[in-house]
C-alpha cells in the first residue's frame, strides 16, 4: 500500500511538472542558421536577469584577477586568445543576431587551472594552463572558445536556471498534496539523474556542436581543432562507462566520435 502510494506522488509530481509545462509553454530557438541547434528551449527566468547576475560574477571574477595581479599578464597570449575571440565573435551574429549588440570582452588569467568560460551577455575569460600545459594550437584554441561561447549563444545558463526552477515548483506544489518528505527526495533524485544531469550533457553535446560550426565560419579548421578533446581525455577525465550517468559531460568516446564526423561533414559541405 504505501508503495502504491509513493507511485501516486511521483506521478502527481510529474503531472504536475507536465502541466506547468504546457501552461507555459517553448520559446523559439535562440540561434539559427545552425544544422545542430534545431529545438526549441523552456525559459522562466528572464534574459535580464541572467544577465544582470552573470554581469556581476563577471567583475567579481576581473577585479580579484586584477588584484592578484594574475589578469592579462602575458600580453602574447593575451593579444593571441584576443585575436581568436574577435574572429569568433565577428562570425557569432550568424547564429544569434542580437549578440552583435552585445558588450564582449575577452581575457587571459594566469592560472594552474584547465578552463575557459564564456558568461551570458559575450564576457570570456581562458586560463594560461588550458593554452600552455595542453600546448594548444589556434584552431584547438579557437574549438574550446567556440564551444564556451556556444553556451552563451544557447543561453545554457538561463535554461538550466529554468529547468532548475520548473522542477522545485512541481516539488512544492507536490508538498501541499501532503507528499511525504521521503517521497519527495526520491522525487528530487530521480529528477536529478534523470533529468538535469542528461539535460546539462545534452548542453554540453549541443556546445560542442555549435562551438565547432562557429569556429569553422571564422576560418579555423574543425579537423586540427577537436585534438583538443584528444588531450583533455589523455588526462584521464574518467568520463566512462557508470561515471557517465552522474556526469554533466557526455563519454569521452561518444563525443570524439560525434564531432570528428561533424568535422568531416563541415569541410565536405563547404
Amino acid at each position: 500500500m504505501q508503495l502504491k502510494k509513493s507511485l501516486l506522488s511521483l506521478a502527481l509530481a510529474g503531472v504536475v511538472a507536465v502541466a506547468s509545462t504546457a501552461l507555459v509553454g517553448c520559446v523559439s530557438n535562440t540561434t539559427s542558421n545552425s544544422s545542430t541547434t534545431n529545438r526549441s528551449q523552456l525559459m522562466l527566468v528572464s534574459e535580464q536577469e541572467v544577465m544582470t547576475q552573470s554581469a556581476q560574477a563577471y567583475d567579481e571574477v576581473i577585479a580579484q584577477a586584477r588584484a592578484q595581479g594574475v589578469l592579462n599578464t602575458n600580453k602574447a597570449l593575451t593579444a593571441r586568445v584576443q585575436k581568436i575571440g574577435d574572429r569568433l565573435i565577428a562570425k557569432a551574429p550568424t547564429f544569434r543576431a542580437d549578440s552583435a549588440k552585445w558588450d564582449w570582452e575577452v581575457n587571459v588569467i594566469t592560472s594552474k587551472e584547465l578552463n575557459a568560460w564564456c558568461m551570458a551577455g559575450g564576457k570570456i575569460a581562458v586560463y594560461t594552463a588550458l593554452v600552455e600545459q595542453l600546448k594548444l594550437n589556434d584552431d584547438e584554441i579557437a574549438t574550446v572558445m567556440g564551444h564556451e561561447i556556444a553556451h552563451a549563444l544557447r543561453e545554457h545558463v538561463r535554461e538550466q536556471m529554468s529547468t532548475q526552477a520548473l522542477k522545485q515548483g512541481a516539488l512544492n506544489i507536490a508538498s501541499l498534496f501532503g507528499v511525504s518528505n521521503t517521497t519527495l527526495n526520491i522525487a528530487n533524485t530521480l529528477a536529478e539523474v534523470g533529468v538535469s544531469l542528461p539535460f546539462s550533457r545534452s548542453h554540453e553535446t549541443e556546445a560542442d556542436e555549435l562551438g565547432l560550426e562557429l569556429m569553422y565560419r571564422a576560418g579555423y579548421d574543425p579537423q586540427k581543432g577537436i585534438k583538443i578533446w584528444e588531450k583533455m581525455m589523455s588526462l584521464g577525465s574518467g568520463n566512462t562507462g557508470l561515471a557517465v550517468l552522474l556526469s554533466t559531460h557526455p563519454a569521452d568516446d561518444e563525443r570524439l566520435a560525434n564531432l570528428t564526423e561533424l568535422a568531416a561533414q563541415l569541410k565536405a559541405d563547404k
